[in-house]
């Protein structure tokens, strides 16, 4: 069967002309058997390795049995995959509504919020990204991802990222959500500060809106907790996940209390949110995260990349930012030219706006192969992005 030529495909995001055929552990093969190393082609959901043989297991075996079902049925594998979810979070946590990806969760979180409170208005941050669909783009900040289908949702307001005094202003009694990301992974990798998630949290708990964490790039052990909000032990009233949660097969996950489940009014579904394939695959990935200890992980491999990449020149750098093994390099220039350089290399690295190098690697790469990216990365900073 003859693969459908490039033009087939809608152009809503540009592609390299690199083709990835399999994956092995942080390896991606190419059609020629070209092996390059995952610094951040997969945006994240493959922390397990885009091919995770354990996930993979798992699905072959659901999928003998029973590749979907509706959500009003129940489900033995939906149960278990809930139970070790929950298992993993505080205990004021104890809903949990499903769907398939990032901006999906985040839609249910917007709408949980303004039923629960009755009301409209949501707060979320400058360089915040939230995802695509109108109510998350609606949260998402930056203008050329928001203009080409406006007019949007209206009632968003947005807030200088880090700036309590700020936050606290915008928070009033009109307020259903205050949405937030622990680090600002497609805005530039900006960490929140301890100051400012509890200003948030206070400016919540003071006016009865919610808070939620938009932790679908940095939970399930990305930055070197199992979600980032533990660093700082400020609990949300809903946090939100996708990406990595079921190892690479598309999943979402809206978490909230039983308290505010409770005071939801009307109706949300998803055809196949929930279903036993992602699942299986969520269950199997969770088992693997917490058994190999990958936040521990990357918090390890995360500090030796830090001490590294401060060494870089600060001629050509602005600063390095992250947690855990979600860093980004603020250059001095357009990033473009610095990961065709790393490619070239056998690197694959993305952005996070026009300057900033965002390494996103699974958490189980190997150390020679996160040693070969970092002195990679230091080659093409010192040879200016060539």
């Amino acid at each position: 069967m003859t693969e459908p030529s490039p033009s087939a495909e809608f152009a809503g995001t540009a592609q390299r002309p690199l083709s990835i055929v399999r994956a092995d552990g942080a390896g991606l093969f190419d059609e020629t058997g070209r092996r390059f190393v995952d610094l951040g082609a997969t945006h994240g959901a493959g922390s397990l390795g885009a091919a995770n043989p354990e996930v993979a297991a798992a699905i072959a075996t659901q999928a003998r049995s029973l590749l979907y079902l509706g959500s009003g049925y129940r489900s033995p594998v939906r149960a278990a995959f809930l139970e070790k979810l929950l298992g993993l979070l505080p205990p004021s946590f104890g809903r949990v509504f499903l769907s398939n990806s990032g901006t999906e969760a985040v839609e249910a979180g917007i709408k949980i919020a303004r039923s629960a409170t009755g009301r409209t208005k949501v707060v979320a941050a400058r360089r915040g990204f939230h995802g695509r669909t109108m109510g998350s783009l609606s949260a998402t900040w930056r203008k050329e991802l928001r203009e080409p289908f406006e007019p949007l949702v209206p009632g968003f307001e947005h807030v200088p990222f880090n700036d309590p005094t700020a936050l606290e202003s915008a928070v009033d009694d009109a307020t259903a959500l205050v949405l937030l990301e622990p680090v600002q992974g497609e805005g530039g990798v900006h960490v929140a500060t301890e100051e400012f998630l509890r200003a948030a949290r206070a400016a919540c708990d003071r006016t009865g809106s919610l808070l939620a964490f938009d932790e679908v790039q940095t939970g399930v052990a990305r930055t070197g907790r199992l979600f980032a909000f533990q660093r700082w032990n400020v609990v949300p009233d809903l946090l939100l996940l996708a990406k990595s949660l079921a190892g690479g097969v598309p999943i979402g996950a809206t978490v909230t209390t039983r308290e505010v489940e409770g005071r939801f009014r009307g109706s949300h579904h998803s055809t196949f949110g929930g279903n036993p394939l992602a699942c299986a695959a969520g269950l199997a990935a969770l088992d693997f995260v917490v058994r190999e200890r990958l936040a521990e992980r990357a918090e390890r491999l995360g500090d030796v990349a830090r001490r590294r990449l401060a060494r870089l020149p600060a001629e050509r750098v602005r600063e390095v930012r992250g947690l855990g093994l979600l860093l980004g390099i603020e250059l001095r220039e357009k990033v473009a030219p610095y990961l065709a350089a790393l490619e070239a290399r056998g690197f694959l690295a993305i952005a996070a706006g026009a300057t900033v190098l965002r390494l996103l690697p699974p958490l189980v790469i190997e150390e020679r192969d996160w040693d070969a990216g970092l002195s990679a990365i230091e080659e093409v900073v010192a040879h200016g992005g060539r």
